[in-house]
């Protein structure tokens, strides 16, 4: 064999010996790499689970990482913290003036009533009932002033436990019970005592919210009725009332923030009543139906879970 073929085959052999090598080094890399990767999306998902990550303390590329992504989840966890102190604080603010306003109100309306009694009518009586209306109007704006404040700033933060369903419907009605007065309107209460899973305070607003709504648009005299059904894992509570009803090709918007049917224009309201009530049922694994015939009334059924999820 000549001394070119034996050169020419070392060559090849070198150059064999290269591409492997090569080829084990980029596929050594890959691997690597891989394995960053891998990593870096399982560090991630730990973040999306309100996870902080174990630190290696060197001066690897992984370690730095890893230390960016922990301040992430600090920093993070800071701005909720203080955004559910700056909630809390609203809504207790909200709630205090609520609770200051209505009380002045409550008598301002008593106070104009007993007055119209004692004067009968003359001028002085029309100039007392002119008071007591815009009581109401002011009391009336300032409960959807409310509602609309809890919904925007979201705020309904519900902690749910095992409570009686009677007392919680018996609570609503009471809300409500001034308005149904006035029009003469009978609320018949055929709850069993059922255990639900929910929040006390939160479930009767959005009942009162139901319900109020049924006192609102029954013309006067009519009755509602409420009873509940048990199901194995729901108690359904339904509300039955016999007042304008809602057009068909609208029933299904009704739950939407600030939406107020065509025919009930005429009503004071600003669509937040069903909407608010959805909400709060939706962050206690409950939710609610509609069904309503336009002229003959809405029954609306509301699902409460009956145990802990």
């Amino acid at each position: 064999m000549s001394i070119y073929m034996i050169g020419m085959i070392r060559i090849i052999s070198v150059i064999i010996l290269n591409s492997v090598i090569l080829g084990s080094a980029v596929r050594w890399y890959k691997k690597r790499l891989l394995f960053q990767y891998n990593s870096f999306l399982n560090k991630a998902d730990e973040i999306l689970n309100g996870k902080q990550i174990d630190l290696i303390y060197d001066e690897s590329l992984d370690s730095a990482i890893s230390e960016r992504l922990n301040r992430i989840v600090e920093i993070s966890r800071m701005q909720k913290e203080a955004a559910e102190q700056e909630r809390d604080l609203i809504k207790s603010l909200l709630s205090n003036i609520s609770h200051q306003i209505r009380n002045p109100l409550a008598n301002i309306t008593l106070y104009a009533g007993l007055l119209k009694e004692e004067l009968e009518e003359s001028s002085s009586f029309r100039l007392a009932d002119k008071i007591e209306k815009n009581a109401e109007k002011l009391e009336f704006f300032m409960k959807e002033l409310l509602k609309s404040s809890y919904a925007e700033q979201e705020m309904i933060s519900v902690n749910p436990k095992i409570i009686e369903l009677e007392e919680t419907i018996k609570k609503s009605c009471q809300l409500v019970e001034l308005d149904a007065m006035k029009k003469n309107i009978h609320i018949s209460l055929e709850c069993s005592n059922h255990k639900i899973f929910a929040d006390p305070k939160w479930t009767e607003e959005a009942f009162a919210n139901i319900i109020q709504n049924a006192v609102k648009y029954s013309q006067n005299s009519k009755e509602i009725i409420i009873k509940s059904i048990l199901y194995e894992s729901f108690v359904c509570v339904r509300i039955i009332d016999h007042g304008i009803g809602i057009p068909e090709q609208e029933q299904g918007k009704v739950f939407q923030r600030f939406y107020r049917g065509t025919n009930v224009t005429d009503k004071q309201g600003f669509g937040i009543g069903l909407y608010l009530a959805r909400e709060v049922l939706r962050k206690q694994q409950g939710y609610m139906k509609i069904k309503s015939n336009l002229n003959k009334g809405t029954t609306v059924d509301v699902f409460l879970s009956r145990r802990d999820f």
